[in-house]
């Protein structure tokens, strides 16, 4: 599995990647909150394993704001605080495990495998679309641009995930007719270009930048 271990302790996540890589898991290590949000934003991961005490954003507020953003991966929390309570409120925040420090890499290992195959799961890119800080989910009709929830028409929603299902590669007219409008003909409009630049509009409001390059003749592509 390709694993995301959030641990602020350097000795402790050098430790416990090394156990895990040698059991055949690729992991990647994040020291703090921030930088997990960004590597997850980056790549795919199939679980994470979360401490709870962490600087600038603690394990709950993570997985809390994953879960807000349609994530689903399941997530192992890690902690030195083994009280029920504790227990409780790192579960109620999302995460589908918690473990109490220190346990074995076995446990560990054991524990993911189990989340895995409970919840099916396949890794993220089966329940969620994803093109650089564009996270779009199909199944929940919910889109977002970093940490922003994107307000958009069905069209727009369309469009975006068309774009995002192909990120990195040009979208041509014919086949945005196609599977957004479901046209098999070229109508005698700009609906293409009208429902654009309204996504632009929601793209960038926040002052984010425009993720969408324009080639003419050829069709449009969203920034991997």
């Amino acid at each position: 599995m390709k694993l995301l271990l959030v641990e602020d302790d350097s000795d402790y996540a050098a430790t416990l990647s090394r156990a895990l890589e040698a059991m055949g898991h690729d992991v990647v290590v994040a020291r703090d909150g921030v930088a997990a949000i960004e590597f997850n934003d980056r790549d795919q991961f199939d679980a994470i394993i979360l401490d709870r005490m962490l600087p600038q954003m603690d394990g709950t507020t993570l997985v809390e704001r994953l879960r807000e953003r349609g994530q689903t991966l399941p997530v192992l929390m890690l902690s030195a605080l083994g009280q029920s309570i504790d227990k409780v409120d790192g579960l109620k925040a999302g995460a589908d495990d918690y473990v109490v420090k220190p346990t074995s890499v076995g446990e560990i290992d054991a524990r993911l495998h189990a989340l895995v195959r409970a919840r099916g799961w396949k890794g993220e890119g089966a329940t969620t679309l994803r093109a650089g800080a564009i996270l779009v989910n199909p199944g929940k009709h919910r889109a977002w641009y970093g940490d922003d929830a994107l307000d958009l028409s069905n069209l727009e929603f369309k469009l975006l995930a068309e774009l995002t299902r192909h990120a990195g590669s040009f979208v041509t007219r014919t086949m945005l007719l196609e599977r957004v409008w479901g046209y098999d003909f070229e109508p005698a409009t700009n609906i293409i270009e009208v429902q654009i630049r309204a996504l632009r509009r929601k793209l960038t409001a926040s002052g984010s930048p425009d993720p969408i390059v324009t080639k003419r003749g050829v069709g449009y592509m969203l920034e991997a």
